[in-house]
Parts: structure tokens; C-alpha cells; sequence
């Protein structure tokens, strides 16, 4: 696959809500995964590595009310795409935004690296 057909595949899986099959299907076994500064797992290499984040994530969550992908943009072996979302954590009193630039790079057609780019929320508040 060429980066533009991963990127339009990804960004097609994410909007249906299929985020497992888009990491099987698109992710490299060496996928590297990168958080802005300061996160937990800042840093996630491998696809059970990535699978956990994903878990992880998911069991914080109680619902996703809003979820909007952008088109990719696409350059040479790169692709960005934006990203928000409006969800309502476990025990918070109220839904939050998260708004993000993602950005992928591909090799041998599949994705290699992501990394997330966002202002990161206090934890524990």
C-alpha cells in the first residue's frame, strides 16, 4: 500500500470506531508509539505494547459521545490527520474534549510510528 491508501484506510477504520482492526491491519510488528512529554507510556513500542495503551485507554473511558476525524494530508512517507474527541471519563463529572494532530510514518506500507501532539490535561484531576 501506498502511504496515501494507508492513510485513507486508517482515517476510514478510525471514523467507524474500528481502532483494533486499524492496528492489525495497518500497524508494523516495530510500530513505535509517542505521547507528548509527560504522559504515562510516553513512549510504546511493538504491537502488544500498543495494544495495552489501547486497553488501558478504553477502561478509563465511560463513553464517546463525539468522535471527528480530519482527511489525511499526506507527504512523501508521513501523514497527519487531526483528531477530536469528546468523551466522558469514569467517574468524571463532566465530558472533555480531545483535540490532537496525529502524525504517522509509513514504511514497506505499513505504519511505523505514530506520534500524538496535544496540550496533555492534569492527571488525577
Amino acid at each position: 500500500m501506498t502511504t496515501q491508501e494507508v492513510a485513507n484506510r486508517l482515517v476510514a477504520l478510525c471514523r467507524i470506531g474500528k481502532y483494533e482492526e486499524a492496528i492489525k491491519e495497518l500497524y508494523a510488528p516495530e510500530i513505535v508509539s509517542v505521547e507528548p512529554e509527560g504522559m504515562p507510556d510516553r513512549i510504546v513500542t511493538g504491537l502488544a505494547g500498543i495494544a495495552a495503551k489501547s486497553a488501558k485507554f478504553e477502561a478509563m473511558l465511560e463513553k464517546v459521545n463525539t468522535s471527528v476525524i480530519s482527511d489525511p494530508i499526506v507527504a512523501e512517507n508521513f501523514f497527519s490527520c487531526a483528531m477530536l474527541m469528546n468523551v466522558q471519563f469514569k467517574g468524571a463529572p463532566v465530558a472533555v474534549d480531545m483535540d490532537e494532530i496525529c502524525v504517522y510514518t509509513v514504511k514497506n506500507g505499513k505504519i511505523v510510528k505514530e506520534e500524538f501532539f496535544y496540550t496533555p490535561q492534569p492527571q488525577g484531576a
